[in-house]
């Protein structure tokens, strides 16, 4: 009997400590989460401020080109 209660004993140590483990590891776990999330916004963020804008879309009169100059016979 007593070695069972030992086996028993020597179990509920091995699952507080997996416990306190995995709680830990949840929590790191979290904390990058968090950590990448910001670094990807602030990434966003200064992308934004370096890009320069796009270029203005050019004026319509100077890409029209008359059709009768296209069909040429």
């Amino acid at each position: 009997m007593t070695s069972a209660m030992i086996v028993a004993l020597m179990a509920l140590v091995v699952a507080v400590v997996a416990y306190a483990l995995a709680r830990r590891t949840a929590r790191q776990l979290a904390q990058i989460t968090e950590m990448y999330w910001q670094l990807k916004f602030d990434h966003g963020e200064l992308k934004a401020k370096v890009d320069p804008a796009a270029p203005a879309a050019p004026n319509h009169q100077e890409t029209f080109v008359p059709l009768s100059q296209l069909k040429r016979p």
